[in-house]
């Protein structure tokens, strides 16, 4: 059983002071960046109790170190379209966190891309990495280049131009980037051709998510879908209940989403809506996978031609009202801030027990602040979706070993640090007197290790 820890008032009173100073000045420093000032918010306030227990990671000055990343590049990525256009885009590379293990985190390609959001996601994988139990630290990187509609030439000599650059900061020990949204199995292959090209070795170490032909490892494309209906399904079961038997909403269609739906249709879950950046589906017999995977891994295209094959299924355009779906069991997938507190309004009076957030920080605060005032389970995206890195982080123990383990191995690995990730988040939040609240949980758990290890390496 686990001892909650007792706090005196006037201590939380100056662990309060303390994490509001320090936000204030990370708001200083940070103008206008929505997104990492979100990150930091969440984390600060459920760090209280924290610092009002443990008044050694105020002196220190833990919360001003981790909140500062160790280091932030920004580089000009210019390229050669099909017709002979010259592009210049610009690619971003933060290295926060190297406390606990060498920087790991995605690379995304989109157009919203910018400092806030690569710091914000940054900031989210350090407690997401120590969360998994693996020796890694916490990065993110990426550009505002947006894949959708170019060639394949054009992709391959934008991420040749892109990884020019940044081969200059990574390494197997030193930085291992992986895929995040836009990048996928093809722009992992050409990052890796061209860092191999530029390196003249063969280093299988400094990218994951590589094809399986090349260093990659079975079980990391469905890692991150399957360890987030993992997660859930152990949040479900301490209740009493189950995916077995239940409605499903998923957003998104990519990586992420496609691998949630498989993984809850095998636990008996009916999954009825999915989307992609124009519009959702809804499908009243269940999603027919097969015909998704088609239409996003195979043919790349758009999730509206669903009802091509199902004109049973109804096509939506507004993405952001597939909320309105009426379900048990709500799987965020897609991007950033997608569910905000009217969308949570509507799935609470739909009657939603469970949200996990497979997506990275895909609730807004004020979503989040529904669940709780409603008593939603709530599964947060730094433990929910921390499947994919945990096995990232496999697959970089196979490179370093020079084998190759079975997908059911691996599955079974990424199964148990998912019930490891969900039992440490319980016995935080039990711990520092906030029981039933996951995020908090989840924060501290994945906090305390890496202050920890900040302190015994002194002031760097």
């Amino acid at each position: 059983m686990t001892t909650v820890v007792k706090i005196a008032p006037d201590e939380l009173k100056t662990a309060s002071t303390y994490v509001s100073n320090v936000y204030d000045t990370v708001v200083k420093r940070n103008p206008n960046e929505t997104e990492f000032l979100q990150a930091v918010k969440e984390i600060f306030d459920s760090l209280i109790p924290v610092f009002a227990k443990n008044p050694h990671y105020m002196k220190n000055g833990i919360l001003e170190r981790i909140s500062e990343p160790e280091r932030l590049i920004t580089f000009r990525v210019p390229w050669v379209d099909d017709q002979g256009t010259v592009h210049v885009n610009r690619g971003f590379r933060v290295q926060f966190s190297s406390a606990i293990g060498p920087y790991k985190g995605g690379l995304r390609f989109h157009p919203s891309v910018n400092a806030s959001i690569i710091k914000f996601l940054g900031f989210e994988q350090i407690f997401k990495n120590s969360l998994t139990g693996q020796p890694i630290g916490g990065g993110k990187g990426g550009s505002d280049f947006d894949p959708k509609g170019k060639s394949d030439a054009e992709v391959m000599r934008f991420t040749q131009s892109f990884m020019t650059e940044l081969s200059r900061y990574i390494g197997p020990d030193l930085d291992i980037p992986a895929g995040d949204i836009g990048v996928g199995a093809r722009e992992i292959g050409y990052l890796f051709g061209q860092y191999k090209r530029l390196r003249g070795g063969y280093e299988a170490g400094v990218l994951t998510g590589k094809g399986l032909g090349y260093g990659g490892s079975l079980a990391r494309t469905e890692a991150t879908g399957y360890g987030t209906v993992y997660f859930v399904e152990e949040m479900l079961k301490d209740k009493g209940l189950s995916f077995k038997g239940s409605t499903v909403v998923v957003s998104g269609s990519g990586n992420v989403s496609i691998y949630a739906m498989e993984k809850a249709a095998q636990y008996g879950a009916k999954v009825v809506a999915c989307s992609d950046s124009n519009g959702y589906i809804y499908d009243p017999n269940g999603i027919d996978l097969k015909t998704v995977k088609k239409l996003k891994e195979v043919e790349r295209k758009r999730i509206s031609d669903y009802i091509i094959d199902h004109p049973e299924a109804e096509y939506y355009e507004d993405c952001k009202t597939i909320w309105t779906v009426p379900c048990d069991i709500a799987l965020p997938c897609a991007t950033q801030n997608e569910i905000d507190k009217v969308s949570a309004g509507i799935l609470v009076s739909n009657g939603v027990i469970a949200v996990g957030e497979g997506a990275n920080m895909p609730s807004t605060l004020e979503a989040i602040s529904v669940y709780a005032a409603n008593q939603i389970l709530f599964a947060p995206a730094k433990a929910a979706n921390a499947g994919g890195v945990a096995v990232s982080a496999l697959e970089m123990a196979q490179n370093s070993a020079r084998i190759s383990w079975t997908f059911e191995e691996v599955d079974e690995k990424l199964h148990q640090i998912m019930i490891n990730i969900y039992r440490e988040s319980v016995n935080a939040a039990d711990e520092y007197g906030c029981s039933g609240n996951l995020l908090a949980g989840a924060n501290i758990a994945g906090f305390i290790k890496v202050a920890d290890a900040m302190i015994v390496q002194g002031i760097i």
